[in-house]
């Protein structure tokens, strides 16, 4: 029971270290496994099917070689890509160029041993609904 309420004391705590124009993103204290661990049933528990996991992290660095670079982006970094039928209607409804956006994505990236999980900043009006939802998944996964 402690443990349960310290945890969830430190996520509302939690505070993005970075929301510029491009990205929200949130430092993870722990393993890149365990991020993936947890985002993957933060999703899952919201009702939501992932759709694809891109292992981005794993392409760069199997082919830095083949493009001419020795640059290790990251030690590791996955997107998981999901979709909500419900909100997406929502969003599409109200302009249906909004498909842009989807499928939507959570990012999670370890690089040297710093372990961040992220997700794309929407634009305003409609699609900060996808925002809140990114938020909250988000921070279900760093409890």
């Amino acid at each position: 029971m402690k443990t349960n309420f310290l945890a969830g004391v430190i996520a509302l705590m939690a505070v993005p270290v970075f929301a510029g124009d491009v990205a929200t993103v949130y430092k993870f204290d722990g393993a890149f496994e365990d991020a993936t661990f947890a985002v993957e049933n933060a999703i899952v528990g919201h009702g939501l099917v992932i759709d694809f996991t891109s292992h981005v992290g794993e392409m760069l660095n199997r082919t830095a070689a083949d493009v001419g670079s020795d640059v290790e982006v990251f030690t590791a970094a996955d997107i998981f890509l999901f979709c909500s039928a419900q909100l997406s209607r929502e969003v599409m409804e109200a302009d249906a160029m909004n498909i842009v956006h989807c499928p939507y994505k959570i990012f999670v990236t370890d690089r040297g041993g710093d372990v961040e999980i992220g997700y794309p900043n929407y634009p305003d009006g409609v699609m900060q609904k996808v925002q809140a939802l990114s938020d909250e998944i988000v921070k279900k996964a760093m409890e």
